[in-house]
């Protein structure tokens, strides 16, 4: 019994701390930076978390069970995937936040697409964190699935606190809420190429 309250209270904790990552936030951004209301931007984190944490349950869950990491060069493939991703989403960020039309929320596809990429990209760091440190199948499967859940009550969060300014600016302050998409769609390039510029490196003999 201690052991499962050990096993869920980390990866509670650890999933609520990985939803903070910076390439989450930059990504989660310039999706929030759109929505105008708190309402909408909470689902984004929902989608965004569920995407991630479904990947990484079936993708962790079939490495655990095969007791195989995966390979190093798969690992930072995806992660050049993600880095290509954050580009993309902050030059479609940058496009919106130059007219009006911008304000206007996204499909709820996106999301669940940005947090299904990068939660292929992350499955490799978490599963082999967990075969290194729970031999039970059985546990390291459960200690994802929790995992999973604090990751999408993090982003939750994360996305509630990102969406008070934009749902102010919507309001009020339209030009805001569009210097909030330029804002993010900049950090998010930014962010795209020297992510991919370091795992570029990793890649070259």
């Amino acid at each position: 019994m201690t052991d499962a309250i050990g096993i869920a209270a980390l990866g509670a904790l650890l999933g609520l701390r990985h939803a903070a990552d910076a390439d989450h936030v930059v990504a989660v951004t310039t999706i929030v930076a759109r929505e105008p209301g708190l309402r909408r931007a909470a689902a984004v984190g929902a989608l965004w978390g569920l995407g991630h944490s479904t990947t990484i349950l079936l993708v962790g869950g079939t490495l655990i069970a095969l007791r195989v990491a995966m390979p190093p060069r798969l690992a930072v493939a995806l992660e050049l995937v993600v880095a290509a991703m954050l580009v993309l989403l902050g030059v479609r960020a940058l496009r919106a936040g130059r007219t009006p039309a911008a304000a206007a929320p996204g499909s709820a596809l996106r999301p669940l697409v940005v947090g299904t990429v990068h939660g292929l990209a992350g499955s490799a760091a978490v599963t082999l964190l967990v075969l290194a440190s729970i031999r039970d199948p059985r546990w390291a499967v459960a200690y994802l699935a929790v995992f999973g859940l604090g990751t999408v009550a993090g982003m939750v969060g994360v996305t509630l606190l990102l969406a008070a300014p934009a749902a102010l600016a919507g309001t009020r302050l339209p030009p805001l809420q569009r210097g909030l998409q330029l804002a993010a769609g900049t950090a998010s390039v930014v962010l795209g190429v020297v992510m991919a510029n370091g795992l570029v490196r990793e890649l070259t003999p």
